[in-house]
Parts: structure tokens; C-alpha cells; sequence
């Protein structure tokens, strides 16, 4: 009895131990597991510290974080592992940098009340308080306290004329679907003569435009290229803005180009595009209706030039729609390049055969009218060309013919139908802004001479980014070799002069079919 003793307290310590091997290995899972790297300052673990580890550092990163003066609450420990990865490290490391750079320019300063936005886990906070800015909160859509306060829908939780001091680091706002409502905030609460920064991964002069004229309250400072501290943004745009006491915003004159009659006030870098864009098909194709639909495999689209995300809104405008999977469906929605951005859908058709379509789909708004140079009742006739069946044009609503001001009921042809015009132009200003991004397709039958025509005199064409349009003439035939379409009375020479006088004004246009 006395020899079973022995081996029944070896069994237990045997068990014991295993299952303190087994708790040592369970922590070191969870802590592989849960940060993704060896173990931290403060975990369970039999590894040792590397040689050229701060200790100062993490001192001081538990003193900040301890800190009962930060905005929002008082110290959590759990937070020290934000600042003691390698990763983490190196970031606040960059942004030090960064923020000694900005105090030696006169931008920042130990008194400036500062704001970091879209920082999910506030490195930048940290760094502006390691360098003695003391009062600093960062903002994101989690909080992470007591460095990171959360905001709802866009809306920042500060009151106006906050801050002397904002700072947008990480590249954050290049994924922000709606910065043009972070514009809004971000210069409601910056104090008038304070600093807004910027760290972005556009380098093109596009979006540089676009994000000025998002701030009009605020003067342009300066834009440098530095290097990033990751993979992600090797290179790095850092863009200084100052807003100007009472709001007075800066001349477009500034920055834009051009000013004449008729023409638009085009930024260099927008007529740069232009020459980049795809070649005018110069001759007159035999087969318009082959060349013009493969030309669209040319086309240069303006999102795959440049960086679209500094827009307020993002709007597209069919002019002339017809069917839902005419353009809008199987064009628009499926091959033009959107950047992760949701657009507003226009649908603007007169024709009555379509209308119903659209009542089923979401996100499209339709306007059933005719797009004209004013408001005044129009009349469409059905002119088909040569070949083409009349039941079959009218019974699967393929388009209207053309367009023209209502007349005497003794001039009218025999297919005809009254409609409502209105004036495109003045509905554009009324519903688009500079500030926002605009695409628009336009398939009107002819009528496209007189509204380009209203949309230069207006300088409404000056708010449309990108336009696809179809010019008609009177092209060959399909249906009847030798023989030209008698439904238009313009030549492919003329069309070949309006786009040519378009793109020579900085439009942005393309050849539709």
C-alpha cells in the first residue's frame, strides 16, 4: 500500500505539469493567432526581447496611454500592444518625422488643438502628443479610446472652429466613398487661418484640382512628395491647405486656365487628358455601324487616367436613355470604370414606350421628357430610314426621330407625337456642381447640334467631366449598299468638326455609336 503512494503522487505532478505545458501553449497560440507576430511586451512568453528594443519607448507609450488628461477617458493597458509591434512602431515613427517637418514650417505648433481624421487606432495621435502637442484626438467610425473617438455618417462630433490643426494621414481618405461630406466637416470644425494635411496616393494633377475646389473656404499652401513607411504607399502626396479668416475661398483663376467666350475656365492638367485620350476616327466609316461600335474598345475613360476620389458627388446623365439595357444596364453599369464610387443615375427619355421599364429600377432616376434648349412643347416624327420597319421601330420603341419645336397641325407628318422640352442646360446647373464628378452619354436623334450648342453658351458643358456622344449624319445605309440615310441632313465632316471643337475647348469627349 505504502509502494502505490509514490507513484500516485508522480502520476498527479506528471499531469500537472502537462497541463502547464499545455496552458504555456494554448497563450502562445492565442497570442500568435490573435496578433499575427511574436510575442509583445506584456504577454506570457519564454521569448526575449530583441536587443535593440526601446524600452523608453514603451514607457512612454503606457505613460500616454495612462494618461487621464487625454480626451474621451483614462488609461487603458490594453492598448500597449498598439505600440510596442514592429509595424506600429515604425508608423508612429513616421509620423513624428512627419510632424516635426510641419512645426518647423509654422503649420504646427504645441498649442494647436489638433484633430487626426479616419485613424482607426490612432498612431497619429500618439505621435502628436510624443512631441508635445498635447491636445490631439483622432476620429474614426470605431472608436478606440481614450485615443480615438467615432463619428456617425459622415458627421464629425465636434463643434465649429474646433481645431487649429487636422491631419489625415494613411492614405485614409483615398477609400472614403463620400469625402466630399468629410470636406464639409473637416472645414466646419478647422478654425479660420488653421492647417489642413493631407496624405494621399494620388500623385496626378486632376485630383489635386478636384480636392482643391472641394475646400473653398481654405487657401492652397503647397503639395510635396515624400516617401511613405510601407509597402502600401511607397510615395506619399502631402497636401497643405489653410483656411482664410471669413471664408473667402481662392480664385479658380489660381489654378485653372483659359478664360473666353464660350469656352471653359479648363485646368492644364484637364487639356493634357484630352490629348491623351483616344484619336478621332477622321475618315468616314463605310460601316459606321461596326467601326463606331468597336471604336468603344479605343476609349480612354477618364477614371483610368486619373484619380476620381476627390468629388463631392458622383452623377450620370442619359441623355436620350431609351431602354434601361440600351446604355444604363449593359454599358454603363457593367464596363465604365467607377472606382469603388456610387453614382447618381439620370435616365432622361421622352419616349413614352420605355417609361414603364424604369418604374422597377432602383437608383435610376427618370425624367420623361425631352431634352431641349428650353421649356416649350415639342413634337417627334417617326422617319425611318430605308429598309427599316415601321411596326417593328414603333412596337419595340427603339428611339424617336427627330426632335423639333412645335408647329401648325397643318405641317405635322402623319406619325407624330407631342412631348414636353425642357431646357437641359439650365436643369444641369440645377442639379450638378464643379465640385462634382459628371459623366454623361447623349443619343438625341440630331438634336445634339442645338443642345452642345445651348450647353457652351451657358457654360453648362464646363461641369461635365466625360461625355460619350453620338453624332448623327447621313451615313450609309446597312440595309442598301450606295445609299446614304435621309433622316439626317449633317455630314460626318460636320460631326468630325464638333467633337474636333469640343476636345480643342478641353471637353473630354468620346465618339459614341
Amino acid at each position: 500500500m505504502d509502494a502505490t503512494k509514490p507513484s500516485i503522487l508522480k502520476n498527479l505532478l506528471v499531469k500537472a505539469c502537462l497541463f502547464c505545458v499545455f496552458i504555456i501553449c494554448f497563450r502562445f497560440a492565442y497570442v500568435i493567432t490573435m496578433h499575427g507576430e511574436s510575442c509583445d511586451v506584456g504577454d506570457f512568453c519564454f521569448f526575449s526581447l530583441p536587443e535593440n528594443f526601446n524600452l523608453n519607448f514603451v514607457s512612454s507609450a503606457s505613460a500616454a496611454i495612462s494618461n487621464t488628461a487625454v480626451s474621451g477617458g483614462g488609461g487603458d493597458m490594453r492598448h500597449l500592444d498598439l505600440w510596442t509591434s514592429k509595424e506600429r512602431r515604425k508608423a508612429v515613427q513616421f509620423y513624428l518625422s512627419v510632424f516635426q517637418d510641419l512645426i518647423s514650417e509654422g503649420f504646427l505648433s504645441s498649442d494647436s488643438k489638433s484633430l487626426c481624421v479616419d485613424t482607426p487606432v490612432g498612431q497619429e495621435v500618439f505621435a502628436l502628443r510624443e512631441i508635445g502637442v498635447s491636445d490631439a484626438i483622432g476620429v474614426a467610425k470605431k472608436a478606440s479610446k481614450p485615443l480615438v473617438v467615432s463619428y456617425k455618417n459622415a458627421r464629425l462630433p465636434f463643434n465649429d472652429n474646433t481645431f487649429d490643426f487636422t491631419f489625415s494621414g494613411g492614405g485614409g481618405i483615398d477609400s472614403l466613398k463620400s469625402f466630399g461630406q468629410f470636406a464639409v466637416e473637416i472645414s466646419r470644425t478647422l478654425k479660420p487661418e488653421g492647417y489642413l494635411v493631407v496624405h494621399t496616393k494620388s500623385h496626378d494633377t486632376y485630383s489635386l484640382n478636384s480636392f482643391i475646389s472641394l475646400f473653398n473656404c481654405c487657401k492652397f499652401i503647397r503639395s510635396r512628395e515624400i516617401d511613405g513607411f510601407d509597402s502600401t504607399m511607397p510615395y506619399i502626396r502631402e497636401l497643405v491647405i489653410k483656411k482664410v479668416s471669413g471664408g473667402i475661398s481662392m480664385k479658380k483663376e489660381e489654378y485653372f486656365e483659359g478664360d473666353s467666350v464660350n469656352k471653359c475656365s479648363v485646368p492644364g492638367s484637364k487639356q493634357e487628358l484630352v490629348q491623351k485620350a483616344e484619336p478621332l476616327i477622321a475618315e468616314e466609316p463605310l460601316k459606321p455601324w461596326i467601326t463606331l461600335k468597336k471604336n468603344i474598345q479605343n476609349i480612354k475613360y477618364l477614371p483610368s487616367m486619373v484619380d476620381i476620389s476627390f468629388k463631392s458627388r458622383y452623377v450620370y446623365v442619359d441623355v436620350g436613355a431609351r431602354s434601361y439595357g440600351s446604355s444604363i444596364g449593359s454599358w454603363f453599369r457593367k464596363q465604365y470604370p467607377k472606382q469603388n464610387k456610387s453614382f447618381e443615375v439620370y435616365a432622361i427619355e421622352a419616349d413614352k414606350a420605355f417609361h414603364e421599364e424604369y418604374k422597377s429600377k432602383k437608383g435610376v432616376h427618370l425624367l420623361p421628357y425631352a431634352a431641349w434648349v428650353k421649356n416649350e412643347t415639342l413634337f417627334f416624327e417617326i422617319n425611318h430610314d430605308p429598309g427599316d420597319d415601321p411596326e417593328e421601330k414603333g412596337g419595340k420603341g427603339k428611339g424617336m426621330g427627330r426632335i423639333k419645336p412645335v408647329r401648325s397641325a397643318s405641317e405635322l407628318a402623319s406619325r407624330v407625337d407631342k412631348i414636353k422640352g425642357f431646357d437641359f442646360a439650365k436643369w444641369l446647373k440645377n442639379t450638378v456642381s464643379e465640385r462634382d464628378f459628371v459623366v454623361m452619354k447623349m443619343d438625341v436623334e440630331g438634336t445634339e447640334f442645338d443642345l452642345i450648342a445651348r450647353l457652351l453658351e451657358t457654360r453648362a458643358i464646363c461641369l461635365i467631366d466625360e461625355i460619350f456622344l453620338e453624332c448623327h449624319y447621313n451615313r450609309w445605309q446597312r440595309c442598301c449598299p450606295g445609299q446614304r440615310s435621309e433622316k439626317y441632313e449633317k455630314t460626318y465632316g460636320q460631326c468630325l468638326e464638333l467633337f474636333t471643337s469640343l476636345r480643342e475647348s478641353g471637353v473630354l469627349v468620346h465618339q459614341w455609336w
